[in-house]
């Protein structure tokens, strides 16, 4: 199989096939993410022989997968779905014609991903097996995302996932935990929340905000323009996230960037959460809390 790079997925595609068809990031300004500073280009789309080439590959090595199938496909790269829509549709294509019972096609996407889209474009999508995306809407809270330099606001991300849903294309949230920087989180955890609860994600991740040297968000930080959330501040912000979520949606914060990984179904487990969350607060501290997030070498 080919890969380019380090390979990220969401922890729930743990068993789907991993395919390549883009690397990097067509957006690649975001402040904080170090993700795909390993390559050596911003974004690259992988050639269609080594898509058909790592398809029989991975035909030759069905007995990886349950029951000997695979049933989802998870495309990797930053954002795949920034493929213009007929050619994502003859990827699906290609992925059926090598794994026939392959039910659904996963990918991380970009808000801008989906304006270039169509309404009936989307539809003919999902007509082809997308489903369960994955997009880093980071916040809710405007000032973050202009600062961030993330390309779309919250208005926007209302709109295009609001034509998902009319697609009945089902996606997942990322959220990120002091992307606001100190005595702000609050407020972008309530942002975050009026905006998911008007909408229906499957969903909600929760990673902490790690700023790493290599980042444009370290040098804001030595200039004295953006100021960091200290650990408690966050699990604080993240208990608000938690309050102040009314839809029934999955709350997960899995990934290495927690110390503690928390999981439930809202609204039934909300009290076992933010329980949960005060045990970290005030039972681990600031003290270990920063030095794990300090000795944290990458995500």
């Amino acid at each position: 199989m080919h890969y380019t790079g380090t390979i990220w997925r969401p922890p729930y595609e743990a068993s789907s096939l991993l395919l390549e068809v883009t690397a990097g990031c067509s957006h690649h300004g975001c402040k904080f993410c170090t993700l795909y500073n390993d390559l050596p280009f911003k974004f690259k789309i992988t050639n269609p022989e080594i898509i058909k080439a790592d398809l029989k590959e991975a035909q030759k090595h069905m007995r990886l997968w349950k029951d000997n199938r695979v049933s989802r496909t998870f495309l990797t790269g930053a954002n795949p779905f920034i493929l213009k829509a007929p050619r994502l549709i003859e990827l699906a294509g290609l992925i059926k014609q090598y794994f026939p019972e392959n039910k659904t096609i996963g990918c991380f996407a970009r808000i801008t991903d989906i304006t270039l889209k169509t309404d009936k474009e989307l539809h003919a999508l999902k007509t082809a097996g997308f489903d369960g995306l994955t997009i880093g809407i980071e916040t809710g809270d405007d000032e973050a995302l202009r600062f961030m330099n993330k390309g779309y606001d919250s208005a926007e991300i209302l709109t295009q996932c609001k034509r998902l849903d009319n697609a009945g294309i089902s996606y997942n949230f990322f959220y990120l935990v002091g992307i606001c920087g100190a005595g702000k989180g609050v407020r972008g955890a309530k942002a975050t929340a009026a905006i998911c609860n008007r909408l229906n994600p499957k969903i909600i991740g929760a990673n902490m905000l790690t700023v790493f040297s290599d980042s444009e968000l370290y040098q804001e930080i030595l200039k004295g323009n953006w100021h960091e959330e200290t650990e408690i501040e966050k699990y604080e912000e993240l208990k608000i996230l938690v309050e102040n979520l009314a839809i029934p949606v999955r709350f997960a914060a899995l990934g290495a960037s927690n110390i503690i990984q928390i999981q439930g179904e809202l609204p039934d487990d909300k009290n076992k959460l933010t329980s949960l969350l005060d045990k970290i607060i005030n039972d681990i501290g600031e003290n270990e809390l920063n030095n794990y997030r300090r000795n944290l070498r990458h995500l």
